[in-house]
């Protein structure tokens, strides 16, 4: 008998710190400062740390910069391509 997930971690709606930076075609550490400072910009439950990893969903990218994935230039998603 298996067990069901209750949180899917092969998603690609969870998305490292500087990756989901990078897609959204700011600097590298953006998602790490804004959290540092204006940590209720991110919804809840759309970003988490783990050890020193900050994880966030892409809900939360989208509230934060108010850009949608679909809209995500390709030129920034060929540079996190790039670091794959």
């Amino acid at each position: 008998m298996s067990k069901k997930l209750k949180v899917n971690l092969n998603t690609d709606e969870l998305i490292g710190s500087r990756e989901a930076s990078l897609m959204w075609g700011k600097q590298k550490d953006y998602v790490r400062t804004i959290y540092n400072k204006y940590p209720r910009r991110f919804p809840e439950g759309t970003i988490r740390k783990f050890g020193k990893q900050l994880i966030v969903t892409r809900e939360g990218m989208e509230a934060v910069t108010g850009v949608k994935v679909a809209d995500l230039k390709q030129s920034d998603l060929d540079k996190v391509q790039k670091l794959n």
